[in-house]
């Protein structure tokens, strides 16, 4: 007999000219000792699902039918039963832990306030109990670290103390709302042990929200497909992903990039322009499109670079060192990739490529000129104009408060200050067609725009100055995997038409195996080894890339 039972359940929000309807019947059961995986495409409906049933929608959204039934028990009969029932009965898992845990208050003292809400126990009581939730998440030290701050921990050490406050007042449900999207693969991977190892130990029912097939394939007994508020159909995982019957489920199964070998695009089969590649990128007439020569356009030589964890302190002895006498090249023409953990250094050494932060010591040389001992603004824009950014966040990375006409414009103006308006006007919206956009958009503003298309945006606003080198870090993280395959076969066109040499920086493996001619990974700042994507891939030599490997989600192993 199912433990959860979600019935009929519909969500709407209320707009001035229109109702939008996030989840529509939705009818789902879960048994205790079971994950049952929730997926879908952002607005698929998939988070409105699992806040809805403990009624955390906002306004003006509601839960217009259907009921949620845990047990014995519908929990909507009224709006006491589902406060009763939150943090006691039904635990959270939310996707960044930081926001999720508040900065002012110890570890401990979260902790405490939780069991004392729900649990009739006394402050040594909870202390107790806190401490034990703690070391059974796997924290070192758990006596010590229960006065730390949140700022205190790792990101996966955040997780598992939000882990902890889901589990302390004894829930029968876990609700884990993509508990590992900004998590690397290592500390991913010891997540999702944990939770399948409490799912067990604690006979939970737990509904893991995610949109990475991957850890669908390696973690659910079930799985629940959605799109725009429909449930397209409910199975046993490995029928899901190895013989979908729906076409919506064919197309998130054949966006996934495969792991255990290379392909030459992604996949789109609910798409219209499916597998076409760029047939005519209209930006290549005022392109000055360059030959490929072969020759390193990118030499990092021993960069090292540190940050001073006390600003008011002159000591050295409190410097952390991000990045450690790292060395390599990135040849005109290829993608290079960087892989590693948070912390690693990938981001940072992007950040110095693009003179966005000062190295320590060492050099970056940019087709053999040294560009981090350039002093004069006017040299140093020239380079600038070459070298473009891609960030990880299309949304915080575009100004709100400009049109997407404007945003594109202020690079351009900025290297090309004569551009006539007629001219500026065509060029960019050559440039929205370059990455699959079209004219009205240039009239809009970001957030009128999906996350895809937001990055869309950011591509083109890179190629403005038509740069040599673009550095892409993490620029598909934020994605589901179908608009991540739109994004990443946009990329591999642009490169081929336009001569494009990428820096893609990512702690998605299977996607770099795909994107990356040669790849560099990093562990604490040291550079451990470079070399050939399926060298490394099929014959790893450094033992922190086999683990990486090893600890990789793998859409494979369903077939097993």
């Amino acid at each position: 007999m199912s433990f959860l039972k979600i019935n009929n359940l519909s969500v709407d929000y209320q707009m001035r000219k229109e109702t939008v309807y996030a989840a529509k019947n939705v009818n789902i059961e879960v048994n205790k000792g079971e994950i049952l995986g929730l997926v879908g495409e952002s607005g698929s409906g998939k988070s409105t699902v699992g806040n809805a049933i403990i009624n955390l929608i906002d306004e003006p959204g509601k839960v217009s039918g259907g009921s949620v039934v845990l047990g014995d028990l519908n929990i909507h009969e009224n709006s006491e039963s589902i406060v009763k029932y939150r943090g006691n009965k039904i635990g959270l898992i939310f996707q960044d832990p930081q926001t999720s845990l508040n900065p002012i208050l110890t570890i401990g003292e979260q902790l405490i306030e939780t069991i004392q809400t729900h649990l009739k126990l006394s402050k040594e009581e909870a202390k107790n109990k806190s401490v034990n939730l703690l070391k059974e998440v796997g924290i070192k030290d758990a006596e010590k670290r229960f006065d730390n701050y949140p700022h205190q921990f790792s990101g996966g050490m955040r997780q598992r103390v939000v882990i902890s406050l889901a589990l302390c007042c004894e829930p029968e449900l876990l609700i884990a709302d993509e508990p590992t999207t900004a998590l690397d693969v290592s500390i991913q991977s010891q997540i999702l042990e944990l939770i399948k190892k409490l799912t067990k130990e604690r006979n939970l029912a737990v509904i893991l929200i995610t949109h990475d097939m991957g850890v669908i394939a390696e973690t659910t007994d079930r799985v629940a497909v959605m799109k725009s508020g429909d449930l397209v159909e409910v199975g046993i995982t490995k029928d899901i992903l190895t013989n979908p019957q729906k076409n919506y489920t064919k197309s998130l199964v054949s966006s996934v990039p495969p792991t255990n070998k290379k392909i030459s695009r992604f996949v789109i089969i609910d798409n219209e322009n499916k597998d076409n590649k760029l047939n005519n990128i209209k930006i290549l007439n005022r392109w000055q499109k360059r030959e490929i020569k072969i020759q390193d356009l990118v030499q990092v030589k021993n960069l090292s670079k540190s940050f001073d964890d006390n600003f008011f302190s002159e000591s050295s002895k409190n410097s952390v060192m991000a990045v450690n006498d790292v060395s390599f090249e990135i040849k005109e023409g290829e993608t290079f990739g960087l892989v590693g953990e948070s912390g690693s250094g990938k981001s940072t050494i992007a950040k110095i490529i693009v003179n966005l932060f000062k190295p320590s010591s060492g050099d970056i040389f940019f087709d053999e000129v040294c560009i981090t001992k350039i002093k004069q603004k006017s040299e140093l824009m020239k380079f600038r104009k070459q070298i473009q950014m891609i960030f990880q966040d299309p949304y915080s990375s575009l100004n709100s408060r400009l049109k997407v006409k404007d945003i594109i414009t202020e690079p351009i103006k900025l290297h090309n200050p004569n551009i006539s308006n007629s001219d500026l006007n065509s060029y960019i919206f050559d440039l929205l067609e370059s990455v699959e956009l079209n004219q009205k958009s240039a009239d809009r503003y970001p957030h009128e725009f999906s996350g895809g298309q937001r990055q869309r945006i950011s591509i083109a606003r890179a190629l403005a100055t038509q740069p040599r080198l673009l550095v892409c870090d993490e620029p598909t993280s934020a994605l589901d995997v179908s608009i991540q395959a739109q994004i990443l076969n946009l990329l591999k066109d642009l490169q081929e038409q336009l001569n494009l040499t990428i820096l893609f920086i990512s702690h998605d493996l299977p996607v770099v195996r795909q994107m990356c001619d040669r790849i560099g990974v990093l562990k604490d700042g040291k550079l451990c080894e470079v070399t050939n994507t399926e060298v490394l891939f099929v014959k790893p030599h450094h033992e922190y890339t086999k683990e990486l490997l090893r600890l990789m989600p793998k859409i494979e192993s369903i077939y097993e």
